[in-house]
């Protein structure tokens, strides 16, 4: 069963880097402005750089200008002044979470090595492990920072404020404040704040922040207008048509900020290997330092701690910690940057797994922008439009939008009233038009009320929807559908990137879902299904041995599917509320090409996490060695543990920058 997905924002594990572990801040967190960011940086280097500088004066007296009144009592409070500025904060996180019960932390590590090497009278290095460790989180938060930042600028693209049309005036207000229906203005170059109706004849939209694509969006009076879009021509209007916190951007944040709260396998893996790990090297240094008192003559007590104390250093686990779950935060940002929405890091890491793609036609391969192709009706006389066309007006389903507006611009009469309507999913429509009871839906739903259909209707290869009034066959309108441009590529992309089979589940005529089959090379295609078919079909897929199934639709009807499957990729633009809220994955330029895409970010993503432990583990693995025999020393321990920690964190982020 597929977890649920969470509102609330993880805090940071006790032992790992606070900056790096914690998932993006919600945008109405405080920002800080470019010149106070400044500052706070600055000041983050003072304790660095003074202990610093005393260190350096320190080895000159010490080495370079040997000096008699450098020793004793003055020299261990020089390196102790050295010391206490980039120690404090991490004695004191450590003290802090010692009261708390979690004793095995970086934090403490790294106070028992340093306060150990004091001990033993090895100041300069005590002072030098915790100076470059502190410079090393340093580097590590300015990182992590970068791709926080990164991320945010894709998403921080709500407005600030709206300019709402109220009693032949326009005020600006707080887009929080409008409510659906109310009609606001958009001036050129600003953000559309709410998702909305376009009233103005025409529209250009910049929709990159929502769908990564360049290409500006022309849109037409009536069309729908998301938010986060850019007007990038004249001054249009809109009229609203969700609140704020329900707009297309903001659910976008939304999803982005909730996906860190959704660990994939191998960040789960880390942080319960680092719970074992660091009390097992902790348990190891102190037997390194202790058993050779049985074995060793002379014994050297110092020489035995300062080995157990460079084991200690290297074995700071936070390398692991803090790259794996920011190489993931990456492989996130990076598929918000293609317009692809994760909603979880563990659907991120099985894409690559996926072996079995299942695809619904309408919307997802096919445009999904239906037009009346013909009218046949069955005794010579379209009256019966008018009715079919008011039975389908309250549909949300695309075949019946086409009806209606067909109808109303064709016909040019107002459509008559409707006392009641039943909607029945993947079949049709049933309603009480002018006292009439009026079906309108695909053959089944006609053959299901025992209505006598003509065979041609069975037979051809394209999507009807057929019409009865009070029981009595009126005729059928034949609707055109086309497939997307994209979808061609998008078959051979999934196949190059180790799908090894392609599925089309659809509730329309199975000759059109063959025809659309044939076009495109998918060799199993199945039509004239249920919503309860298509969920059968697909858990007898799922139940193959071996099998990783995604499964990609928009429609109500869909989102039981996308629910059961591996992974559910929904339609974003044009998909349905529902299968959007149901799916794992979120495609905003509803191009199924982006399937293979977001196969290839998670890929890339899982590659980066495995170099990162590899690597750390391989380099603190060497260095536990050399420092177990003693032929390394604190200096060479902080640098193996810091410079390991950068490597991995600059490799994390690499993944923002690849190109898909």
């Amino acid at each position: 069963m597929k977890a649920e997905t969470s509102t609330k924002f993880e805090t940071p594990e006790a032992g790992c880097c606070e900056s790096c572990c914690s998932p993006a801040e919600p945008r109405e967190a405080k920002t800080e402005t470019g010149s106070s960011s400044v500052f706070e940086t600055s000041k983050k280097w003072i304790a660095p750089v003074t202990s610093f500088l005393m260190l350096m004066t320190g080895l000159g007296l010490d080495h370079l200008w040997p000096a008699s009144f450098f020793e004793g009592l003055l020299r261990l409070g020089w390196y102790l002044a050295a010391y206490i500025p980039v120690a404090r904060s991490v004695l004191k996180k450590g003290y802090t979470l010692l009261k708390n019960g979690d004793v095995f932390t970086e934090f403490t590590l790294m106070g028992i090595a340093t306060i150990g090497a004091f001990l033993i009278g090895e100041y300069p290095e005590g002072v030098a492990v915790m100076l470059f460790y502190t410079v090393g989180e340093l580097f590590q938060e300015n990182a992590v920072s970068r791709a926080k930042k990164n991320i945010r600028s894709l998403l921080d693209v709500r407005a600030d404020t709206a300019h709402l049309e109220e009693n032949g005036s326009v005020r600006t207000t707080d887009p929080r404040s409008i409510s659906p229906g109310n009609t606001i203005q958009v001036k050129p170059g600003e953000k559309v704040p709410l998702d909305g109706e376009l009233l103005s004849e025409t529209g250009t939209f910049n929709t990159s922040a929502l769908t990564g694509e360049s290409m500006p969006r022309i849109s037409v009076k009536g069309e729908s207008v998301l938010s986060g879009m850019i007007n990038q021509d004249a001054l249009i209007r809109l009229r609203v048509t969700k609140p704020y916190e329900e707009s297309a951007i903001s659910k976008i944040l939304e999803l982005i900020q909730n996906a860190s709260s959704r660990k994939a396998k191998t960040e789960q893996f880390i942080r319960r290997f680092s719970r074992v790990y660091t009390p097992a090297v902790t348990f190891l240094a102190a037997l390194l330092v202790l058993v050779p008192w049985f074995f060793t003559d002379p014994y050297v007590f110092s020489d035995w701690l300062y080995r157990g104390l460079v084991f200690l250093v290297i074995s700071c686990p936070c390398a692991l910690v803090i790259s794996i779950p920011l190489g993931y935060f990456g492989g996130i940002g990076a598929a918000s940057k293609n317009g692809i929405l994760f909603k979880g890091a563990n659907y991120l890491d099985l894409m690559p797994s996926v072996n079995t793609v299942v695809i619904d036609k309408t919307g997802t391969l096919t445009e999904g922008k239906f037009s009346v192709e013909r009218v046949v009706p069955a005794n010579g006389t379209g009256s019966w439009l008018f009715l079919a066309a008011a039975a389908e007006k309250n549909s949300s389903h695309p075949v019946a939008k086409a009806v209606t507006a067909w109808a109303e611009q064709e016909l040019g009469e107002n459509l008559p009233a409707i006392q009641s309507m039943n909607e029945v999913s993947g079949l049709g429509v049933i309603a009480r038009v002018d006292g009439k009871t009026v079906i309108a839906g695909n053959s089944r739903l006609l053959e299901r009320e025992n209505i006598i259909i003509p065979d041609e209707i069975q037979n051809g290869e394209s999507t009807i929807t057929c019409v009865a009034v009070d029981g009595m066959y009126k005729g059928y309108i034949a609707i055109a559908d086309t497939i997307k441009p994209d979808a061609v590529r998008a078959v051979q992309e999934l196949k190059e990137n180790g799908v090894r089979q392609i599925v089309i589940l659809s509730g329309d005529k199975s000759a059109v879902v063959q025809k659309v089959a044939k076009e495109l090379g998918i060799e199993t295609a199945y039509g004239d299904l249920y919503p309860d078919q298509k969920v059968q079909r697909l858990e007898e897929l799922m139940g193959k041995d071996g099998n990783v199934v995604a499964f990609a639709g928009d429609g109500i009807n869909d989102a039981p599917s996308l629910a059961l499957s591996d992974v559910g990729i929904a339609m974003g633009a044009m998909g349905s509320d529902a299968a959007i809220e149901s799916a794992d994955v979120v495609i905003q330029t509803d191009q199924p090409s982006k399937i293979a895409t977001a196969m290839k970010i998670g890929r890339a993503t899982k590659n980066i996490v495995w170099q990162n432990i590899v690597m750390a583990l391989g380099v603190k693995g060497a260095i536990l060695a050399l420092g177990a025999i003693g032929m390394a020393t604190l200096w060479g321990a902080v640098f193996a543990d810091v410079g390991v920690a950068l490597l991995a964190v600059l490799n994390a982020v690499r993944v923002q920058k690849m190109k898909f």
